[in-house]
């Protein structure tokens, strides 16, 4: 059999004055020629290192143990960096930049000599930015997550991301002092690597073990554990086997692979953003996907995992009991499981020999954590396109909850009330936040878990309904509505709820509705006024224009649909 020409030999297998050009240069770095002469794969490895990304900031020395495995198996590495999105710190929300980055992927990727790729992902918005990016090529592609930190110590006491939401609290109560607050930063992120519960990072770190998109235990593997290290070694080697072989993203992520993903998705209790970043995936690699299936597929599976938080662990604990692999190993029966991997095997032969060391950790389909998990969907007269909420990590009591809206009409507006004495709410009023959906932002920040006001937190009420179009860090946990579509800033009902108002949520009936007259709901919509914002120039001008709403992924319309890994025209 023939063996394929390598992609890399359109650039490096030229003769005269091109082939010159691209082989030269790169020569400076004391590369010999015979890595040039077509028998070697070229493997691009995508890095968001990067000091202002504190989750990826291991990614130079993990890089070494992806090129040493490249180097083993009979590949030549080659490392490029693209935009990093450091989730804590960039503002105003490294959302708006996640399309941004996805295109500097998938151009970085297009436009250079490479076979396959490895994508390092860590921080919340690298790894749907880097698969996004990566499906509009449809090379090999493995990913490489750089794993959650070690769970923090403080006071005697396991902590990770999810209580920063709980310190806060106590430091708005008098509590907590500032001197121990600052303590408590050290303590929690006391190793590399990305949020220690099943935050956002995490539930991307499965999202793309679930996808078939990485190796078994990607997941879960500590980042400050020597066995992340193996696992990038072996995702080296095996990137250049997947070239060998053609193995390209279009003919993993199938149909059947985004349905596994929101199953194990519910099954661990993973982030709300999750379905935000899988539509856009879909999206981009041509897969139909819309919120009734993340409704459906997530309905019939209960919380397996327990872990923060929608449980009481953390994810290094998840790893220590069988990992990713154990639990999809108790819900196989319900997935596909025989969904090809980036192995060459399937789902199954995947999973065959996962283990479950800890029932504490996981629980089975017939003895769950909790009965309710995933991501239900909302729709109603609030809602036309859509809202998700995530019960496991709510409070049963409000599940079902008529209340009185409190409205605030932006962010800005809720920092100066919220803890105003004279504000008139209590326990069975209903939050309402406008103006921070993907355009009113803009770029829909994690918001959407509303502090409660600090009197109502001195009479012990630990948690309230609250509504927003935009969203939550998946470290964040309540009864929280988010994503309400469309978005309030173009006119969405949301943009219509005054002070008073009666809201009913009914998340057993999937629905949410503000109730008042159709009489009076048209009279209010004829006088919505869209906010102007201040933004005329550059990459934001750009994404308010071209941006889609919650339920679409929050994409850019003309990046839907893959448009493959042609060689552009020669410059020379």
């Amino acid at each position: 059999m023939t063996k394929k020409k390598l992609r890399s030999q359109e650039w490096y297998g030229r003769t005269g004055k091109d082939g010159f050009i691209y082989r030269s240069w790169m020569k400076n770095q004391g590369f010999p020629h015979h890595l040039f002469e077509g028998d070697k794969p070229v493997i691009g490895i995508c890095n968001t290192w990067s000091e202002l990304t504190p989750c990826n900031a291991h990614f130079r020395d993990l890089a070494q143990a992806l090129k040493r495995g490249i180097w083993e198996a009979g590949g030549f590495p080659l490392e490029f960096p693209v935009m990093s999105l450091g989730e804590c710190s960039i503002k105003p929300t490294a959302m708006l930049f996640r399309n941004l980055a996805s295109m500097d992927v998938e151009e970085s990727i297009r436009a250079n000599p490479m076979d396959g790729v490895i994508l390092m992902c860590g921080c919340d918005k690298t790894t749907p930015s880097l698969v996004m990016g990566a499906a509009s090529v449809d090379l090999p592609t493995l990913v490489v997550s750089g794993g959650p930190m070690l769970v923090g110590r403080f006071k005697g006491k396991k902590i990770g991301t999810s209580d920063v939401w709980r310190f806060a609290e106590e430091f708005k109560l008098g509590k907590l002092s500032q001197e121990e607050f600052i303590e408590a930063e050290a303590a929690m992120s006391r190793s590399v690597g990305h949020c220690a519960p099943m935050g956002t990072a995490s539930t991307m770190a499965a999202m793309v073990e679930a996808l078939g998109l990485a190796l078994p235990d990607n997941a879960t593997i500590p980042a400050a554990d020597s066995r992340r290290k193996v696992l990038a070694h072996m995702a080296g080697m095996r990137i250049v086997e997947m070239v060998n072989e053609d193995l390209k993203m279009s003919k993993i992520l199938t149909r059947e692979s985004f349905e596994n993903a929101i199953m194990v998705n519910a099954a661990l209790g993973g982030s709300t953003n999750f379905i935000l970043h899988l539509t856009a995936i879909a999206k981009r690699i041509g897969v139909e996907l819309d919120l009734t299936d993340f409704d459906h597929f997530s309905s019939k599976i209960p919380l397996i995992a327990n872990v923060q938080p929608s449980g009481e662990h953390w994810v290094e604990d998840l790893f220590y009991a069988g990992g990713l692999p154990a639990v999809m190993k108790e819900i196989e029966k319900v997935l596909h499981s025989e969904a090809i991997t980036v192995t060459g095997k399937s789902l199954a032969e995947n999973i065959q020999k996962a283990e479950c060391y800890d029932r504490n950790l996981i629980g089975t389909l017939e003895k769950p954590i909790k009965p309710d998990s995933g991501i239900a969907v909302l729709k109603g007269n609030l809602c036309p396109n859509g809202a998700v909420i995530k019960p496991s990590a709510a409070s049963p009591a409000l599940l079902k909850h008529t209340g009185k809206a409190v409205v605030f009409e932006n962010i800005d507006e809720f920092k100066a009330k919220i803890d105003d004495p004279n504000l008139e709410i209590d326990e069975h009023s209903v939050m309402v936040l406008k103006n921070v959906g993907p355009k009113g932002y803009p770029g829909m920040p994690e918001v959407g878990n509303m502090a409660l006001p600090k009197k109502l937190l001195e009479k012990g009420v630990k948690d309230m309904v609250r509504i927003s179009d935009g969203r939550m860090s998946g470290t964040g946990f309540g009864t929280v509505v988010l994503h309400v579509s469309p978005e309030s800033a173009i006119g969405g009902p949301l943009a219509l709820v005054q002070n008073g108002d009666l809201i009913e949520l009914d998340v057993p009936s999937r629905s949410l509705n503000l109730l008042i007259s159709e009489e009076e709901f048209e009279k209010r919509k004829a006088k919505f006024q869209p906010i102007q914002l201040p933004y005329d120039r550059g990459y934001v001008n750009l994404f308010l224009d071209k941006v889609n709403q919650a339920h679409e992924g929050v994409d850019f319309d003309f990046l839907q649909g893959n448009s493959g890994s042609e060689v552009k025209r020669d410059s020379h």
